[in-house]
């Protein structure tokens, strides 16, 4: 279910969602995005993810339900270790990772939207954590990031209550950074990818890992002095000095 492909060189990766007909996951489909991620994050030249959906309707509409059909616990726990692995993998990614959400968003698909650093939403999208509705609850992480994301009141509002939001109140609420016309979320996030290019590597990464220990809940004075320790740690590479030479000479930098 998981496809692959790179674009500008090798740079930017795509990962497409594509179980026909909704791109429901399945804890073989998590294992193969979970292994996907660790390989990319090996690979220094790609710089940025974009993931998103096949077809017009479904970014993907979460768990394949038929595995939970049984009762049996073994089951739950192979799709909860899945899921949660894989979307914890894709929150630490080192490329920035980037959410083209092409249609509906629910359940575990709203979970890997919920694990990108950027996500940008077609006019039609919609994004609910249904769980409770069919006797389960998001396990992919959903119950922790969506309240970072958006606060509890609304967290609260999509899980407890069942309620689903559309593109225009996903981005009022700061589920989505960017709402789009139809068909052209893959677009925007290649765009903004290709934006990822302009920057230092080093200092994108540095910056997401620092950005990553508000959510974690490192004390403040402790994520304060890590800041100033990997601002001094970039002056090692390359690339530092490249970036103030190429903006006091006005030139684009060439980054190593």
């Amino acid at each position: 279910m998981i496809e692959l492909s790179f674009h500008n060189d090798g740079a930017i990766a795509q990962i497409t969602l594509n179980r026909p007909p909704a791109n429901a996951f399945t804890p073989e489909g998590l294992d193969v995005l979970r292994e996907t991620v660790s390989d990319l994050n090996r690979n220094e030249k790609i710089r940025a993810l974009v993931i998103t959906g096949q077809g017009p309707k479904f970014f993907s509409a979460g768990a394949d339900l038929n595995q939970f059909a049984t009762n049996s616990k073994e089951a739950a726990v192979r799709a909860a270790v899945a899921f949660g692995s894989a979307f914890e993998a894709l929150q630490n990614a080192r490329p920035v990772v980037i959410a083209a959400i092409n249609g509906y968003a629910m359940g575990g698909g709203l979970e890997c939207v919920l694990s990108c650093d950027i996500r940008i939403a077609e006019q039609h999208a919609q994004m609910a954590l249904p769980e409770p509705s069919v006797g389960l609850l998001p396990a992919g992480c959903g119950t922790q990031t969506l309240p970072w994301l958006v606060g509890e009141g609304w967290a609260k509002r999509m899980i407890l209550t069942g309620e689903r939001v559309n593109a225009e109140t996903a981005q009022r609420i700061g589920l989505v950074e960017e709402v789009v016309e139809q068909g052209k979320s893959l677009e925007a996030a290649m765009t903004m990818a290709l934006r990822v290019l302009n920057l230092s590597p080093q200092g994108v990464e540095y910056s997401k890992a620092l950005i990553h220990q508000a959510r974690n809940g490192v004390p403040r004075a402790a994520a304060l002095s890590v800041e100033r320790e990997r601002f001094v740690d970039l002056f090692s590479n390359s690339n530092q000095v490249e970036g103030v030479n190429a903006f006091l000479e006005k030139r684009p930098p060439v980054w190593a």
